[in-house]
């Protein structure tokens, strides 16, 4: 079975000083680049998306600091691509399916759990893939959106921890 890791959206935005800050977001970026490292380790290929805005103004505007993934993401990801979307699923108009030639499981993280995780793990175009939602490798605005997110998503998708992915 061959395996992607798709990392959604850890950018500066959703951090202290960004537009949009999350719930937990600096402790669960330190898990992403610990789950990133198991990843790396089981032969997952990995896959980093960034939102970039087509607004003049606002959060993730092009060249804009809010709009960079952070860079202990990128270090951690080292040579994986990087998918821009406009949208929350990271497979509307972009390349991603592209970039999945060959996988059968794809393991779906990132920010925010309620809308950029929800709709690329529920997107048409991943029909013919297993999805699994690491759940702790999100975050939302607030541990109670989160939560709700997850007990609605596992109701569709395969939701489990990091430790249950990478054992």
């Amino acid at each position: 079975m061959a395996r992607a890791f798709l990392v959604i959206d850890i950018q500066n935005e959703y951090f202290a000083g960004g537009a949009l800050p999350l719930w937990q977001a600096e402790e669960t970026e330190a898990r992403l680049v610990a789950a990133i490292g198991k990843a790396r380790t089981a032969g997952d290929r990995i896959i980093l998306v960034q939102h970039v805005s087509t607004a003049a103004t606002g959060p993730f505007v092009a060249g804009n600091a809010g709009v960079a993934i952070r860079p202990a993401i990128v270090v951690a990801a080292g040579d994986a691509p990087i998918i821009t979307k406009r949208v929350a699923d990271a497979f509307q108009d972009t390349d991603l399916a592209q970039h999945l030639t060959g996988i059968d499981q794809l393991l779906v993280a990132g920010m925010m759990t309620q809308n950029c995780v929800v709709f690329t793990a529920m997107s048409r175009s991943a029909d013919g893939l297993r999805i699994k939602v690491v759940s702790d490798l999100c975050t939302a605005p607030t541990a109670v959106v989160h939560q709700i997110t997850l007990n609605a998503l596992a109701s569709k998708i395969d939701v489990a921890t990091a430790a249950e992915v990478w054992t």
